[in-house]
């Protein structure tokens, strides 16, 4: 079958049919944003895990509350390995008889082999799902309302998973410190559509991979195809909002992240930069950060946004002044960047540890009168 969206006159795209835009890039975004037009996501996949442990079965492996997840809910989880690191990252729905994990492309395979390695006893059944796709969209729009219908239906639930990123979840904490948090506006949505769902959506105003990662960028939100390596915990990219539990039974990782929520500070931290724009030039994810002549961190994110122009996300030392003037090397031309911080290099250490002072350390080393 003829893809309904790739088909369209405009359109381009990767050659792993990834559809970046349709031919007006800053045209688009701003329909996607107003919610009128919808984003097919070719580099996301899908994963279904059936049976009836499967809501405690992800609990007790995962970052995430799921346990009493309802039919219809949407949520977001991790999962850790012995260190804390992220591994794996899924948008979760469920639908009463099946977990829908929606993942990025690149970790739909890792992901599913890894969960299928820890079924063990659990009635559970794990299969990816190639023959659905993934359409984004933002909610409230005219466009929303046509993807709803369109969407996969299994009982009265339509498969159309909610990103819980508008907001701090139960169990969660939020380090950024913004008055007006971005994310509150960044009110997206990814429905599971099959062939036919697709070409009812022929029709709707279609735009691309550009225009999603350039609203993604400026409402801070994490993913784990560019803000994740192998060295990356929750904590610095402030995926504590929405993807982690801080008070649910033992999993993997947990106690790293405790640790360094209640007694440390993340060693890296996630900033938004923007970009001087004069070179004309985009950096790309692994391009190196500069304070002065220091390495500072990594891009991990770039766009150009219609209204912001050029912006990007940063991975960079927790000792990196949030005052200091960046700069990013792409191919050996240097791009000025100020940064507007999102994680605080203090965030971390919430607990309430008393301070022992000398007299009373000297009164608790004295022997027994």
């Amino acid at each position: 079958m003829t893809d309904p969206f790739l088909s369209r006159p405009g359109v381009v795209a990767d050659d792993d049919g990834l559809l970046l835009h349709a031919g007006a890039p800053s045209i688009e975004q701003r329909r996607l944003e107003a919610g009128e037009a919808i984003a097919p996501r070719a580099d996301r996949a899908v994963v279904a895990v059936s049976g009836d442990d499967r809501r405690t079965w992800l609990d007790s492996i995962t970052s995430q509350s799921v346990s009493a997840i309802q039919p219809g809910e949407s949520s977001e989880l991790l999962v850790l390995d012995p260190q804390g690191r992220v591994e794996h990252a899924a948008s979760v729905l469920d639908d009463g008889s099946t977990m829908w994990l929606l993942v990025d492309r690149g970790d739909a395979q890792p992901l599913t082999k890894w969960l299928t390695m820890m079924r063990f006893r659990a009635q559970v059944e794990i299969a990816q799902r190639d023959d659905l796709r993934v359409v984004g969209v933002m909610r409230g729009g005219a466009a929303f309302d046509q993807v709803v219908p369109a969407a996969v239906h299994t009982g009265e639930v339509p498969l159309v998973w909610t990103d819980p990123w508008a907001a701090v979840t139960a169990g969660g904490w939020q380090y950024a410190q913004a008055e007006e948090h971005p994310g509150a506006r960044f009110l997206w949505a990814e429905a599971l559509v099959d062939d036919e769902g697709a070409q009812a959506l022929a029709e709707v105003p279609v735009t691309g991979a550009l225009a999603i990662d350039a609203l993604r960028i400026a409402a801070w939100r994490p993913r784990w195809q560019n803000e994740v390596d192998e060295r990356s915990i929750p904590h610095e990219s402030d995926w504590l909002r929405t993807a982690v539990h801080l008070s649910k039974g033992c999993y993997r990782g947990q106690e790293t992240v405790a640790k360094v929520h209640n007694l440390g500070h993340p060693p890296r931290r996630l900033v938004m930069l923007h970009l001087d724009g004069s070179e004309s030039v985009l950096p790309e994810r692994g391009d190196v950060v500069f304070d002065g002549e220091t390495e500072a961190g990594r891009i991990t994110s770039a766009a150009r946004h219609h209204e912001l122009g050029p912006i990007a996300l940063a991975i960079v030392g927790r000792r990196t002044p949030p005052e200091a003037d960046l700069a990013v090397d792409h191919d050996g031309t240097r791009i000025p960047a100020s940064q507007e911080v999102i994680v605080p290099g203090d965030a971390g250490r919430t607990a309430e540890v008393p301070r022992l002072t000398r007299l009373s350390r000297r009164a608790q080393a004295a022997p027994p009168a």
